[in-house]
């Protein structure tokens, strides 16, 4: 090439194809995905849908109304089969009040997941929040009909704790979420970073490692605060025990030094009331000493007036004849022995 010649100026597309692909791998695997994401809107030549797409942003509108919703993967050959009799059954869904959805499960794992597919395709039908799984022929007439007979009142409602507004659908979901997340980061690595297919599968490990020792060590210590090891247990009992008997001791020493102050107070009174007794015996005594010499006088008065009155007496009788002859004979025995 020559050097005066001019080097061609890049044209419009490949400008805009360059963008493009500079967003797509900024964004990684959401843009691709919200790329593929199918719209309602067709192309300028293309009829309008009238199937309502759900996600899990506005999944909610189900719980109002009739409802009837298909789940489908683009790759399923028998979703493909079905789609133009559901692309039939919508536009006939004006006349039988109902409204007409799909899900696409490889864009919202979650949503799948809370209304538990297993199968593909798997259709519902909602009436104000009450489900019913719809297992009947995929025609447009079968569909129709299943609504216009009221067919969905012979069949039996989800159980409530499968229903996907229960709290089990809830965590059901966000398990399914988390897996969709972890399939878009291993297609980041693999396809946007180009890393082989096992080093993707080894950061996984090495990161489920490191996740579970953190939830571990997060579980052990709160296993350690609520339930204490035996050790700690141990000496935790025994200090409790030695803080018990020491209060036992306490209110031992309490109880006896309340008895000592009444048994003190017990001998005081003794003592005071036997002072006082040792004092009204001394009085009586002396009353009673009193008493009894004021009786000796007046005995010793007595006696000594009888006595007065016997000498008295004797004195004014006369001698007796027994007397006399008594004193007679002591005369006569006393002059014999003289003259002897």
């Amino acid at each position: 090439m020559a050097a005066g010649a001019r080097q061609p100026r890049p044209s419009a597309a490949a400008v805009t194809a360059l963008l493009a692909a500079g967003l797509v791998l900024a964004l990684g695997p959401a843009a691709s995905a919200a790329a593929s994401r199918p719209s309602e809107v067709g192309s300028p030549g293309e009829p309008r849908s009238r199937v309502r797409v759900l996600s899990a942003a506005n999944w909610s509108l189900v719980l109002q109304g009739q409802w009837m919703v298909q789940f489908y993967a683009p790759w399923c050959p028998a979703c493909q089969q079905i789609e133009a009799a559901w692309e039939n059954f919508a536009k006939e869904s004006e006349h039988l009040d109902t409204t007409v959805g799909k899900v696409d499960v490889t864009q919202e794992p979650g949503l799948s997941g809370r209304f538990f597919v297993t199968t593909l395709p798997t259709i519902y039908h909602a009436k104000d929040g009450v489900f019913r799984r719809y297992r009947g022929s995929r025609t447009s007439e079968d569909l129709q009909g299943y609504v216009l007979e009221r067919k969905w009142e012979a069949v039996e409602p989800v159980a409530g704790w499968k229903s996907p507004s229960s709290l089990m659908m809830h965590g059901m979901a966000g398990l399914f979420h988390l897996s969709g997340c972890i399939r878009q980061i291993h297609s980041y690595f693999t396809g946007t970073l180009g890393i082989h297919v096992w080093g993707s599968y080894a950061i996984f490990i090495l990161a489920t490692l490191l996740i579970g020792l953190i939830l571990g060590l997060i579980l052990v210590l709160l296993a350690d605060c609520l339930c204490p090891s035996k050790a700690r247990y141990r000496e935790e009992a025994a200090v409790e025990w030695i803080e018990k008997e020491n209060a036992e001791l306490t209110a031992v020493e309490e109880v006896e030094e309340a008895e000592e102050l009444s048994a003190n107070e017990l001998e005081e009174a003794a003592e005071e009331k036997k002072d006082i007794s040792d004092g009204e015996d001394g009085a009586r005594s002396s009353e009673e000493a009193n008493s009894s010499e004021d009786g000796s006088e007046e005995d010793s008065a007595v006696d000594e007036g009888s006595g007065t009155e016997e000498t008295e007496d004797i004195c004014e009788q006369p001698p007796s004849d027994s007397e006399t002859q008594s004193s007679v004979r002591q005369r006569k025995s006393q002059v014999a022995d003289n003259g002897l």
